[in-house]
């Protein structure tokens, strides 16, 4: 069901790029590469989707992102800060109108009481700034946490990019 729901949104967000002549860049880090392979699964996708960051450790983040690793430090690699950072670091780093950046917790371990298992944020730019933010839990094992994630993102820039003003 997830699939399906996902491969739909993919499909509705490639046409609605394509309708505004915008291309996406994304910057994952819990989903490892999950929204990136979703995208370019849509046929002709290489009109609209421009390039994907795998940035799974801090060290990535920093080096090809531009993450300050002040902020990594203050703030954690989970964080509204790191994501923001992130999707401005894609967005630079990339010929895309628009970046989509996630960071959080998938599991089973690595949670903690002020960031469970299931923590994840989002972040996208456009225009040199950010235009969405969000802080998500979502429930369940490691597979449903990333499939919610890449399906929770594609809605947020889906309905970002049908606004007029993007």
């Amino acid at each position: 069901m997830a699939h399906t729901l996902i491969q739909d949104t993919c499909v509705q967000l490639g046409n609605a790029l394509i309708q505004h002549h915008l291309r996406i860049a994304l910057a994952e880090s819990c989903t490892g590469g999950l929204v990136c392979q979703q995208l370019t699964n849509i046929p002709g996708s290489s009109v609209w989707f421009d390039r994907g960051f795998i940035t799974y450790s801090n060290e990535s983040k920093v080096e090809l992102l531009k993450v300050s690793q002040t902020t990594l430090s203050k703030f954690g690699a989970v964080s509204e800060e790191v994501a923001s950072e992130m999707a401005l670091g894609a967005l630079n780093a990339s010929r895309a109108d628009i970046a989509l950046s996630i960071t959080g917790i998938a599991g089973p371990s690595g949670g903690s009481i002020e960031k469970p298992v299931g923590t994840v944020f989002f972040a996208i730019a456009y225009q040199n700034k950010i235009v969405f933010n969000a802080l998500k839990i979502f429930p369940g094992s490691r597979k449903n946490i990333r499939e919610s994630s890449c399906l929770f993102a594609l809605n947020q820039v889906l309905a970002l990019t049908l606004n007029p003003q993007v």
